[in-house]
């Protein structure tokens, strides 16, 4: 009698993993935008830019995923439209470019209709819940709200671009995340298909791996020597430390049986999503004589502190959480110390590299002890 009242688990489509595939493409694209570099750095106005393609590309995943995730049915109409969304982020990839002002309403206008197409496939999932179930209807209403505000501030920026000079894309995203918030009441109405969902991030976070991966290939080139095999050696190690910490999350700590709407799990992968572009990027740089010693070291540094506090705070969604963080109290711990060795030796690349490798496996031994003594005793 029991199984007469289990949901059955929604299972991940071939069609999302060939979507999920074209962000591969848009994530090695943002990532190109931080190859030049003023002052022995990056420079600040590409950064930008490059924080807000990435935030863009993860906001739009973000909204597909949820999408699929709690109203997704297999219907001809959502294919066809993640199939014009894949196409239509192939123009807005391209116009991911330094010199973005040539390319601004290619890029815009792409990113415009694919907005309005997510909002259509909420419209198409309104008509057929409106009377059935209205806490469906209530949740599809707000991001269509989300969703009609973004466009028509992204319209705007369109038509103003010219006469003001002036590109309102910020504010456009920007918007999309405070309304988000404002409107959690309504968003949250709706629990999502948990497993499914944990599948979905899992592997949008193992496509940004791989962009790591393809990175490491920068320490092979030129004249073979010990240097630069003890430094690749070294940045491998730390992806396969990086990548095991985060696999072993999902295998064997995360709550995969959970009830909840998603959203707050969501947000923090969108801030580990990001900090491990930019681990990508900090480990790029690391052999790379144009880029000074210094900022690279605090780029590198940072990173790490953003990917493992954020890792810290998906503890609500594991096995062995009690509404206590003392099982997580050793990881801000030996991240504080680690971080502190590394801006005394910052000096002295190949130590630093080593300490680097001898956190990522730390963190990993602290989870594996956290597994051992608050999951299995259980």
């Amino acid at each position: 009698m029991p199984d007469l009242f289990k949901n059955e688990e929604k299972k991940v489509e071939y069609v999302e993993l060939i979507y999920d595939l074209i962000f591969v493409y848009v994530i090695g694209r943002n990532n190109s935008l931080v190859s030049h570099f003023s002052g022995g750095f990056i420079e600040p106005d590409v950064y930008i830019t490059y924080v807000l393609c990435t935030l863009i590309t993860i906001q739009i995943w973000y909204m597909t995923t949820l999408f699929i995730n709690r109203f997704g049915s297999n219907e001809l109409s959502e294919y066809i439209g993640l199939f014009i969304n894949m196409y239509l982020l192939y123009y807005m990839a391209d116009g991911t470019r330094v010199h973005w002002e040539d390319f601004f309403y290619r890029y815009n206008i792409a990113w415009m209709l694919i907005l309005l197409n997510i909002l259509i496939q909420y419209l198409i999932k309104y008509r057929s819940t409106a009377q059935t179930a209205p806490w469906e209807a209530a949740n599809i209403l707000a991001f269509v709200r989300i969703l009609g505000i973004m466009i028509a501030v992204i319209a705007v920026g369109i038509l103003l671009y010219r006469p003001l000079g002036v590109p309102l894309t910020p504010v456009a995203m920007f918007t999309g995340m405070v309304l988000s918030v404002a409107q959690r009441d309504k968003l949250d109405l709706v629990a999502v298909d948990f497993p499914h969902l944990t599948e979905r991030v899992m592997l949008y976070v193992v496509f940004t791996f791989g962009e790591m991966i393809i990175s490491i290939s920068g320490y092979f080139e030129g004249k073979f020597n010990a240097d630069r095999m003890y430094l690749s050696a070294c940045a491998f190690l730390i992806v396969v430390g990086l990548f095991m910490s985060y696999g072993f999350l999902y295998d064997r700590l995360l709550d995969r049986e959970m009830a909840i709407s998603g959203n707050a799990f969501m947000i923090i992968h969108i801030f580990i999503i990001f900090a491990l572009s930019n681990l990508t990027m900090a480990i790029e740089f690391m052999p790379e004589p144009e880029v000074d010693l210094v900022p690279k070291t605090i780029y590198l540094l940072a990173s790490f502190a953003m990917y493992y506090l954020f890792m810290f705070l998906l503890a609500p969604f594991t096995k062995g959480y009690s509404g206590s963080l003392k099982g997580f109290v050793p990881f801000a711990v030996c991240l504080i110390v680690f971080l502190a060795i590394h801006a005394v030796l910052y000096r002295y690349p190949g130590i630093s590299i080593v300490v680097s490798v001898i956190m990522t496996f730390t963190f990993l031994q602290i989870q594996y002890r956290y597994w051992k003594r608050y999951i299995r005793e259980e």
